[in-house]
Parts: C-alpha cells; structure tokens; sequence
C-alpha cells in the first residue's frame, strides 16, 4: 500500500561517509574511515560490516542496542574501531592502520538492522594512497586574482576621473553662464547706448 511504503521510507535506516566519498592518504600513515548510521525507530541487534573492494571483510561487529557499545566478532588486525554508538552519532568509523599502495580501492560500510526487519543498507568511500601531499600551485590562480583586482581599480578610478572632470565642467559652464548674466545687466552711460544714463533727460518742470 502506498501509505506503508512511506512509512517505510520514514523510517528507513541510513548509511553515510560524510560529505566527501573520498579520503586521501599517505604511504606508512594511519588513515580514519568514516561511517554513522540513523535510524528513526532505534536499533536492536545491529549488525555492521566493513568489505574492501566489496568482497574482503576487514571488521564485523554487533551492537545489543543504544544502550551498549558494540562488540567486535571480527577484523583485520591492521583495522580498529573508533565509534561509539551510546553518544549523540551512531558512529561506526574505523582506522586503517599503516596504510600501503596496495590498500587504494573501495571501502563499502555496511549495517543491517534487526528492528527494521533486517533493513540492509550501505555507505562507500574511496581511498587514495600517494608517496607525499602534493601541495597546490596557486600561482596561476593569484596571478587571475591579481589582475582581475587591477581591471576592478583601474575601473573604479576611471569612474573617478571622469566624476571630477565632469564636475570641472559644469562648474566652469556656471561661471561663464554667471559672467554672461552680469555683463548683460552692465550700465552702458559710457556708450550712450539707448536706455543709458546718458539720454535720460530731466522731466519738463511744470
């Protein structure tokens, strides 16, 4: 029925490696191999299972319930678990001991839970080995950064430039516009132009 199957769903038990799949480690180093499950309904006698390369078990374990840590039934001897499932996560990580080329490849975690009628489900993280850590040429990337910041300025400033400039202009348009202004308001006397002192006459006494 539909509204089972979303109930299903709800409740379904949850698998997961974080939020990278992958993990990158040195030749000779020690290496954690993430894993935490959730369920929405708790858990009773859960089964958990480490495969490399989906067929070499490198850890079996069993938890009773929250309430207990879980117990090994079997591992590689280069593997030890580092979870817990009695505090906030249900972490079942594991370290991966003295790490080897021959040790790359796919690290599938596996949980199935009784409680859930058995629900089967499963992470998988990927593991590279390398001779060293590679640092990261940033050179090509700071030199984009550096130009791009220079065009970003030289725009800014541009835009200054011609905010000043324009400003100049206008103040120098207003002063010739002020000058035209005060000289057309001149008295003319001195030219005995029409409407000057020069031709105003006395008024006719009477």
């Amino acid at each position: 029925l539909p509204g089972l199957h979303i109930l299903a769903i709800v409740f379904a038990l949850e698998v997961s490696v974080g939020k990278t799949n992958t993990v990158m480690a040195l030749n000779n180093s020690d290496v954690l191999l993430p894993c935490t499950f959730t369920t929405c309904i708790g858990f009773q006698d859960l089964v958990f299972t480490w495969y490399f390369n989906s067929t070499e078990l490198i850890y079996h374990g069993k938890i009773k319930s929250k309430a207990s840590e879980p117990f090994l039934v079997t591992r590689n001897p280069r593997v030890e678990f580092v979870g817990s499932t009695t505090g906030k996560d249900n972490n079942i990580s594991i370290v991966l001991k003295n790490v080897e080329f021959s040790d790359a490849g796919k690290y599938t975690c596996h949980v199935k839970n009784r409680k859930e009628k058995n629900a089967e489900h499963n992470a998988t993280i990927f593991l590279t080995v390398v001779q060293k850590m590679v640092e990261t040429d940033n050179t090509v990337t700071l030199i984009i950064v550096g130009v791009v910041g220079g065009l970003i300025g030289l725009l800014i400033l541009f835009m200054l430039i011609k905010r000043v400039v324009l400003f100049i202009i206008k103040k120098t348009q207003d002063g010739k516009k002020e000058c035209l202004v005060s000289s057309s308001g001149n008295d003319n006397t001195e030219n005995g132009l029409a409407g000057s002192k020069a031709e105003q006459k006395a008024q006719p006494k009477a």
